[in-house]
């Protein structure tokens, strides 16, 4: 089973936030990134997934370089390649353009299970997972608390 995982680098939620006065985006270079910690859990669990039913772990991501740092992290945990789409004339986009970016990316990579975290912890918006299934025609479900897989395949969500 081919797994995608989308993780973003955010701020770290512990950290003090600053506006860039230019445009009033979070000014990412004043705190201390991190990847997000619910993308985190979706990492986890398609670790999970890979070392029950084998298959490959790609994770996704879409920001600025520094945005590697969530990917390495992501590999460090078990992931077994990374998909970075860098460009900045997507600085400050928002959660619609963004989806536009994803959906592309996904297109080549040919997954078979794409899981996300809940939420961003920059955003809180929860509509990543939604945009993404309606751009790619295929069906979203979010809320999971668990995911098994069953030895024929089929995906059971709880």
């Amino acid at each position: 089973m081919n797994i995608v995982v989308l993780v973003k680098q955010v701020p770290d939620s512990g950290a003090e936030r600053a506006l860039r006065p230019d445009d009033f985006t979070v000014d990412r270079g004043a705190a201390n990134n991190v990847i997000n910690e619910m993308d985190e859990y979706a990492v986890e669990e398609a670790l999970k997934i890979q070392e029950a039913h084998g298959g490959e772990v790609t994770i996704l991501t879409v920001g600025p370089e520094s945005a590697a740092e969530a990917i390495r992290k992501a590999l460090q945990m078990g992931a077994d390649r990374g998909v970075h789409v860098v460009d900045d004339a997507l600085h400050g986009s928002c959660a619609l353009a963004t989806s536009a970016v994803l959906a592309a990316a996904l297109r080549t990579l040919n997954a078979d299970l794409v899981l996300a975290g809940a939420e961003s912890t920059d955003g809180r918006v929860q509509v990543m997972p939604h945009m993404l299934a309606e751009r790619l025609g295929i069906a979203a479900l979010t809320g999971a608390r668990k995911l098994t897989v069953s030895p024929d395949g089929a995906l059971r969500i709880e």
